[in-house]
């Protein structure tokens, strides 16, 4: 992680705190220093940014990084159907992937 880029991203989200990708990108950013803050981020996404769908796959392996694991499933499971409601077909097929190894269903 770069200190510049964080500051960057903090800047742009001070900017716009309404904008899903800088979020979903300060998200990022932080899971390698600050997992919980990481987890905030995508918890505001998941609540106010629910099309987002790319937030799903990441907050679900978060949730199941540290032990919550029907957050995970549970998330897992909403984001499979939003990416079906946003006709997301490659996202839903990650998403349905990483789920099949959360639950220990992978070939």
């Amino acid at each position: 992680m770069s200190q510049l880029r964080l500051e960057q991203l903090l800047e742009f989200y001070r900017e716009d705190p309404n904008d899903p990708f800088v979020i979903y990108a300060l998200a990022t950013e932080y899971l390698a220093i600050d997992e919980q803050k990481a987890l905030q981020y995508y918890e505001g996404l998941l609540q106010w940014h629910a099309y987002y769908v790319g937030t799903y796959y990441h907050a679900a392996a978060l949730y199941a990084k540290l032990g919550r694991r029907e957050d995970a499933e549970r998330t897992y499971k909403n984001g499979l159907i939003t990416a079906q409601e946003m006709n997301d077909t490659k996202a839903f097929r990650e998403l349905q992937a990483a789920y099949h190894e959360f639950l220990g269903l992978d070939d």
